[in-house]
């Protein structure tokens, strides 16, 4: 195995930035300029969005600023001894010691394994001592490889269950740590939470969810524990291991800044008569899951519906696609007879019409009973973004009840929080030991499918089926400037957050519809064509402005972004735009919003439509008037590539070249 770390790697009392974000800048330059990464702003740009989820700065003058990056060939670390320090966000003060973490998407399990090591390092004084003494880069580079190979391969916190699960007495606390790369901070505040639990006398097993390999708690550890810590920036995984257990909560950076303050706290649940706890159907409260923590309202309203969204998506995709292909097939009669021609017909006995229409009756109906999944998937993974698995089934009950009731798309996403909010209050009842068990699988679905479908069938069902009835009403009667208005309306949303919620609304809103449409009225279908068009267009205005009409506007990682953007965009992946809007959202988005509405509004003047929810050009047999389609997406994307020009070329302050340029000049002095 190569080196993690070489001399050339170690930058030693030698000013290389002011700021951690030129720190990390200039580190990235230093891994590139050593072969072990190919594109030295995309590995900065990585490390300072993880930065930007929690700061790497710890105690004592220590940061850990780490990521993965498709950038990354070879894992390796970088290392600098700054004077004067730097801020990295740590509570006491800058940091003098500064290790860079750079991991390949694809790292393997032995590079892991040793850094996980390095970080556990880090929490020992002789260790940081000896960094802070060393006289050369060499030393350095002596004392990373002594730490790696002399600590042992599973510390305490990770020791075997089976082991850790010997008795001494005292009382126990159970653990588990996490944090989005699973590389440091997962390990280092695992065993902080154990140096910290020896001062109080109490027995601590961490169990350490990292990158590298997880050995889960013995279940008699947890069923003995006092309480549980969880330490963590990401979701716990299988926490309804912990129902019932009194729970202290926080960020992984807690456990690693505060330990003897969660041990403490801890101590303190273990002995409350009325703490908060670990709910029994398995969910924590949203801010106990990694995208909780420190949410305002509107994150995890947000959080909650894309969830749902993005669950019910391949039943969509996938049931419009069979769809389509039962019209190519069978003909746009095919609804009329699809079920009896299944039921009278088989292989060795074909309808009228032949093998083609018997096929397109086939895909027809696997495709219709796909789509009706539509509502309770929505609204099943609604209520799971709430409550976790125990939302499921109360979830998936009240989004068939919804269609049952007419209350379509609306009543699905009402249905789905009434059943979330239920079952994850349900959760929280601290029950008897001996009812734990049917809590999840029998309690929480009984009673939040009552409490949820109770009241969607007698108080809310009918009131939003008339609003959902009175609302396809509307746009069935839409024609003329009224139906372009409405093309330029979801062509916006479609463009304002490429991919979020805005985005998913004008989308779910689309396909909700989708079923409902004929030959005799094609206004669902219009609509679903101008969203897919629009939604098109940003990926592929980029792609052209990047890759054809100005490419000295845009920086080395957009150009090669802007190739794939030409395949993400013709397939209908907004998405593919994401990476220009992170770093210039101000002339990106506005410039994507009004070419998504000259498409949208191009399609629904041209009377486009679409039977298939996704798949962009690839699905042309299910797009009515295809020439205009493609023609509507060309206009809007060339409108789109010119905007977006004009703002970076006379809106810009410092040209994207002379930046570039100057990154160039940074990376040859490192």
């Amino acid at each position: 195995m190569a080196d993690i770390i070489t001399s050339a790697l170690v930058s030693l009392d030698t000013p290389i930035g002011a700021t951690k974000e030129e720190v990390i800048r200039s580190l990235a330059a230093r891994v590139v300029s050593q072969g072990r990464a190919t594109d030295a702003a995309a590995l900065a740009s990585n490390a300072l969005d993880r930065e930007a989820q929690a700061s790497t700065g710890m105690p004592g003058g220590i940061a850990i600023p780490h990521c993965r990056s498709k950038a990354v060939t070879e894992a390796t670390l970088a290392m600098a001894r700054l004077n004067p320090t730097v801020d990295f966000g740590a509570t006491d003060g800058g940091s003098d010691l500064v290790f860079f973490i750079a991991v390949p998407d694809g790292a393997d399990q032995a590079h892991l394994v040793l850094l996980a090591k390095l970080a556990r390092s880090l929490i020992k004084d002789e260790f940081v001592a000896a960094l802070r003494a060393a006289k050369t880069a060499d030393e350095i580079v002596v004392l990373v490889d002594e730490a790696v190979a002399d600590e042992p391969a599973a510390a305490p916190a990770a020791a075997p269950a089976a082991a850790a699960a010997a008795p001494t007495g005292r009382p126990s606390i159970v653990a588990v740590t996490a944090c989005p790369t699973g590389i440091a901070h997962t390990y280092m505040a695992a065993d902080a939470l154990v140096a910290a639990g020896k001062r109080a006398g109490v027995d601590v097993h961490v169990e350490t969810q990292g990158s590298s390999s997880v050995t889960p708690l013995d279940p008699a550890l947890i069923a003995s524990a006092g309480a549980v810590i969880f330490a963590v920036d990401v979701d716990v995984r299988d926490k309804g291991r912990f129902g019932g257990k009194p729970l202290v909560q926080g960020p992984v950076k807690r456990g690693v800044d505060e330990p003897d303050a969660m041990i403490a706290d801890a101590i303190a649940a273990s002995t409350d008569p009325n703490p908060r706890r670990v709910p029994t159907g398995g969910a924590t409260s949203t801010d106990s899951s990694g995208s909780g923590i420190g949410e305002s309202m509107g994150a995890k309203i947000k959080r909650v519906l894309l969830t749902g969204v993005s669950y019910m998506i391949p039943f969509v995709a996938g049931g419009g696609l069979l769809i389509a292909l039962g019209f190519l097939f069978g003909g746009y009669r095919i609804t009329d007879d699809a079920a009896k021609i299944i039921i009278e017909n088989n292989f060795g006995n074909l309808p009228d019409g032949g093998l083609f229409t018997y096929l397109g009756a086939v895909f027809f109906m696997i495709g219709s009973t796909s789509m009706g999944f539509l509502v309770p998937a929505l609204a099943g993974y609604i209520a799971y973004a709430i409550a976790d698995r125990p939302g499921i089934a109360p979830g998936f009950v009240a989004g068939a009840v919804a269609g049952l009731m007419g209350a379509g798309f609306i009543g699905g996403l009402v249905g789905g929080v009434l059943a979330g909010l239920a079952a994850y209050w349900i959760g929280t009842w601290n029950v008897p030991r001996w009812l734990r068990g049917l809590m999840p699988v029998v309690i929480i679905p009984l009673l939040g499918s009552i409490f949820a479908s109770g009241l969607l069938i007698m108080v809310l069902g009918g009131p939003i089926a008339l609003l959902s009835s009175g609302l396809n009403d509307w746009l069935n009667s839409l024609t003329g400037a009224s139906a372009i208005l409405l093309g330029v309306i979801l062509g916006a949303m479609m463009s304002f957050d490429l991919g979020g919620p805005v985005n998913k609304v004008a989308y779910s809103f689309a396909v909700a519809g989708l079923g409902a449409g004929s030959l005799e009225n094609q206004t669902p279908w219009m609509i679903m064509g101008a969203v897919m068009a629009a939604g098109m267009v940003a990926p592929l205005g980029l792609a052209l402005a990047s890759t054809v009409l100005a490419r000295s506007l845009f920086t080395p990682v957009e150009r090669e972004n802007g190739k794939a953007a030409w395949l993400l965009g013709a397939s209908f992946i907004s998405e593919g735009a994401i990476p220009f809007a992170a770093v210039d959202p101000l002339r990106v988005i506005p410039s994507a919003i009004v070419g998504g509405s000259v498409t949208g509004a191009l399609c629904m003047a041209f009377g486009v439509y679409s039977q298939a929810p996704h798949g962009g050009v690839f699905v042309f047999f299910a797009i009515g008037n295809f020439p205009l389609f493609v023609l509507a997406i060309v206009i809007g994307a060339i409108v789109m590539a010119l905007t977006v020009i004009a703002l970076k070329r006379w809106v810009r302050k410092a040209p994207v070249a002379a930046e570039t340029a100057e990154s160039a000049k940074v990376a040859v002095a490192v």
